[in-house]
């Protein structure tokens, strides 16, 4: 269920589910927990969403040299048409779809290195001690050791010579 934040005429925000107001940042932090958020007007009920989640990575983007490029940030502009706007959202919906594919790619080709490269100590950790035989089997080898000292301090059975 998405966290509901009501957006006062006085650009502030209250977050109705934590009881408390926020700003940007803290959107901004829901949002990175994975939180669903909705921002609507307090007033008229209109989702706001889309202006706040825009209104945070142009924030992000002014401490930053890095963000969109100018390039798309243009032609956005320029698509003031439904059908360009369509396209533009279209392809970054895209884009960004491309780029959580390989991100879960390489996590998970990240995992398989892992498990690689700790395979050979685990060998060496099982070798050197690992796993413990079982209770019966070394009771067996206990038996055994012991019959063998028995054996070892039996006097050596003496030949009879023959007269």
């Amino acid at each position: 269920m998405a966290v509901v934040i009501k957006k006062y005429a006085n650009r502030r925000m209250y977050d109705t589910s934590a009881g408390r107001y926020v700003n940007l940042e803290d959107v901004a932090g829901l949002i990175r927990k994975g939180e669903a958020v909705q921002v609507v007007d307090a007033k008229s009920g209109e989702d706001l969403t889309r202006v706040v989640l825009t209104q945070i990575i142009v924030e992000d983007a002014k401490g930053q040299p890095t963000g969109l490029p100018l390039e798309l940030l243009r032609q956005l502009i320029v698509a003031s048409d439904r059908a360009g706007q369509e396209f533009i959202m279209w392809y970054l919906k895209s884009a960004f779809d491309a780029y959580r594919n390989v991100q879960d790619a390489v996590q998970l080709r990240l995992s398989d290195v892992r498990s690689a490269a700790m395979a050979p100590l685990s060998m060496v950790k099982n070798f050197l001690g690992g796993t413990p035989p079982q209770e019966s089997e070394m009771e067996q080898l206990r038996q055994r050791v012991q019959e063998l000292e028995a054996l070892l301090k039996k006097p050596p059975a003496r030949k009879k010579r023959a007269k």
